[in-house]
Formats: C-alpha cells, sequence, structure tokens
C-alpha cells in the first residue's frame, strides 16, 4: 500500500528579502498576496501558495522546480513577458526546448531574484 499524492499545495523557500521576492513575482506572475508578516509573505492562486520566508536563499538546494503552462503559446507569451521584464531566462535567443533529449515536453527555464532555477513546461501530444 502506498500513499497517493495530489497536485501541491504549498511551498517555502527562503529568500533574502521576502517584501522584495514577493513584488517580483507578483510582478511576473499571476500571484495574489495572501498575508504578510514580518519575516514572511505567502503568495498565490487557484494552483498553488508560496510562502516566502526571511534566510539564507540556497539555490543548490534543489535543481530546479516546474510549473505546467497550457500550450506552446502560454509558454511564448510566458518567455516574451518574462523577457521584457528583465528576467534571467536561460539559452537567450533559443529559451524554449525540450526539457530532455527525446522529451515529449517543451519547457523554459529562468531564475528569480534569489538564483532559484524555475521552469515553466508543457507536455506535447505524442506522435503517433
Amino acid at each position: 500500500m502506498r500513499v497517493q499524492l495530489g497536485p501541491v499545495a504549498h511551498f517555502s523557500l527562503a529568500v533574502s528579502d521576502p517584501n522584495v521576492s514577493a513584488s517580483w513575482w507578483m510582478a511576473n506572475f499571476d500571484l495574489d498576496e495572501y498575508a504578510r508578516r514580518s519575516s514572511r509573505v505567502v503568495l498565490g492562486n487557484e494552483s498553488v501558495l508560496i510562502a516566502l520566508f526571511a534566510g539564507t536563499p540556497d539555490p543548490a538546494a534543489y535543481g530546479h522546480l516546474a510549473f505546467h503552462a497550457t500550450d506552446v503559446a502560454a509558454l511564448e507569451s510566458a518567455r516574451d513577458i518574462l523577457r521584457a521584464n528583465g528576467v534571467d531566462l536561460e539559452d537567450p535567443g533559443d529559451e524554449i526546448g525540450p526539457v530532455a533529449p527525446g522529451s515529449p515536453s517543451l519547457g523554459l527555464w529562468f531564475h528569480d531574484i534569489d538564483g532559484y532555477r524555475w521552469e515553466l513546461y508543457v507536455r506535447l501530444p505524442e506522435s503517433s
């Protein structure tokens, strides 16, 4: 017997300044502020909650975290918005690509202001 996992409900992230990080996230993504304390800001939408707390960022603690995009057009729109907002995108000029060799998924990778690596991805329909 195994425990069934559902979609991610929330996660916490150590950031240099929760207020600055919250502003960055809300300027770039469809997140609203849900709670604010002196050392923590909670952002979210119908899909996820992100708790940004004052601490020492550790981007090496994990490789990256990925969010689903609805389709390739959404990835392209995200790329254009993030590029226009000066977000650190990987692979400048060729930002959207396969998430791994032979993968049926495309991804867009970027870094937040604390250096954490993030991905937006979409799974393409498999060819028959």
